[in-house]
């Protein structure tokens, strides 16, 4: 399993255009669709975690997906931790060698028109897989069950729509650091009313 969680990811390296969230997509149907090694929940939690954390949401969610997949395969935590750092270093690795290539070519080349009709369809690819990743994480394990606590979706709804509609504003800018804690401090106080 050590071996394809890292092919894995040095494929999801290869192939997403567009950054960590574009990535998203790639890695949820790898490994939670194609190889099962974790959740759909654990994955949603992996990427809320990955997104309040320093760094690249993608490298982040990399590491914490390695790091979940080998515990959950019954490695030890050392064997787990080495697989996150080397999950990380799979994403990243080929495409900082085609970034090296293709800044070259694109400074060469960049007045073609192929070229530059290519990175537009590029632009509409990325945007296509970041709103792949939105809708995937748009499920139970995110905003609930309407059969088990239908408190908690319209909770989690109005949380969403919320922070969306704030981080919209266009005079006064809310800063995502406050959206973050004001989300979080919700969340932590519907889980206290929920439990009680």
């Amino acid at each position: 399993m050590f071996f394809t969680l890292l092919f894995s990811f040095l494929k999801i390296g290869l192939f997403t255009f567009g950054g960590g969230y574009a990535m998203l997509a790639l890695i949820q149907d790898e490994v939670v669709v194609k190889h099962g090694w974790i959740t759909s929940q654990e994955f949603a939690d992996i990427v809320a975690v990955s997104q309040m954390t320093p760094g690249p949401v993608g490298i982040n969610t990399a590491t914490y997906t390695g790091y979940t997949a080998m515990i959950g395969a019954g490695s030890s935590p050392w064997v787990a931790v080495v697989a996150g750092v080397l999950c990380s270093v799979a994403v990243v690795a080929l495409p900082v060698v085609l970034m090296l290539l293709m800044v070259r070519l694109i400074d060469k080349f960049y007045d073609n028109a192929t070229v530059r009709y290519t990175l537009r369809v590029l632009r509409m690819v990325v945007i296509g897989l970041i709103a792949a990743a939105a809708i995937r994480l748009v499920g139970p394990e995110s905003f609930g069950s309407w059969s088990e606590n239908p408190l908690q979706v319209v909770f989690s709804v109005a949380v969403f729509a919320a922070v969306f509609l704030l981080s919209l504003l266009p005079k006064k800018r809310i800063s995502p650091i406050y959206l973050l804690i004001a989300a979080g401090a919700a969340g932590l106080l519907m889980g206290t009313i929920a439990n009680n």
